[in-house]
């Protein structure tokens, strides 16, 4: 009996946790993540958007299943009218717009709810 409570808390340790994606509600914590995110060699991957947007919500499905494959990547939602200091220092104009950035540089910008383009440049800088 004591073998199988072991196997049971194994098995449950084994569960698949849905992909973590980062929100900040605040300029200043923003500012503090992207300035530690300047010494790793990690892809970040800015997603903005908001509530009302139709292609934000197709999009937001997307970016959960790039989280789930690019494990390496950290996916970021940033909500543009809540954030507005963070949209107009990317120079949001267009919802959804994703942009990648690495050791503090942005390396590619993506407008609209192009998903293989986004994925191709995923792919190619988080290497």
């Amino acid at each position: 009996m004591g073998n199988n409570l072991s196997e049971a808390g194994q098995a449950g340790s084994l569960q698949l946790h849905p992909p973590q994606i980062l929100t900040f509600d605040s300029y200043a914590k923003w500012k503090a993540h992207l300035d530690a995110s300047k010494e790793t060699n990690k892809l970040m991957v800015l997603d903005f958007t908001a509530t009302w947007c139709g292609p934000c919500k197709y999009m937001d499905q997307v970016i959960q299943q790039y989280a789930a494959q690019f494990t390496g990547v950290e996916f970021i939602k940033i909500d543009a009218d809540s954030l507005l200091e963070v949209s107009r220092e990317y120079e949001v104009q267009i919802m959804p717009t994703f942009v990648l950035i690495k050791r503090g540089r942005v390396m590619e910008k993506v407008t609209g709810a192009k998903q293989e383009e986004l994925q191709k440049l995923i792919e190619k800088h988080s290497k």
